[in-house]
């Protein structure tokens, strides 16, 4: 009996939804519960998120998106943080009654997708020629 194969958009989509959903849980361990802004003694604001917060979050999303673009599945390493933190964000900020938080989306959306395209591109690049190969002369 022969073994069918699922489609390939199948294959490809899988990775999306892994690692958006792999994004969504790092928001949630990382920026999540973190609510509160900081108030200082002259009376500015900083927050809600420190730096080491989002650093963690950012350090923590390589693994999954190496991952995948080790493994050649380039839309899900491109695409599923992206969509992640998107929808992530979305959620977080959402309860902004100015309506600005949707220009803070956007730019988590847009800075992400630049920042795992251009981490799938080396992955990919370093993966073809090797990490430790000399370019012949």
């Amino acid at each position: 009996m022969e073994r069918r194969q699922p489609p390939k958009y199948g294959r490809q989509l899988l990775p999306v939804l892994v690692l958006a959903g792999a994004a969504l849980g790092l928001w949630a361990a990382w920026l999540g519960w973190d609510q509160r802004r900081d108030v200082h003694p002259d009376g500015s604001t900083t927050g809600p998120y420190e730096a080491w917060q989002v650093i963690g979050l950012v350090l923590s999303l390589l693994a999954p998106v190496y991952w995948a673009a080790s493994r050649r599945y380039f839309p899900g390493a491109v695409l599923g943080a992206p969509v992640g933190l998107t929808v992530a964000a979305f959620y977080d900020w959402s309860d902004d009654a100015s309506g600005l938080f949707v220009i803070g989306v956007g730019l988590v959306m847009l800075g992400s997708l630049a920042a795992t395209t251009a981490v799938s591109a080396v992955i990919a690049s370093v993966q073809r020629t090797g990490p430790w190969t000399v370019a012949a002369e």
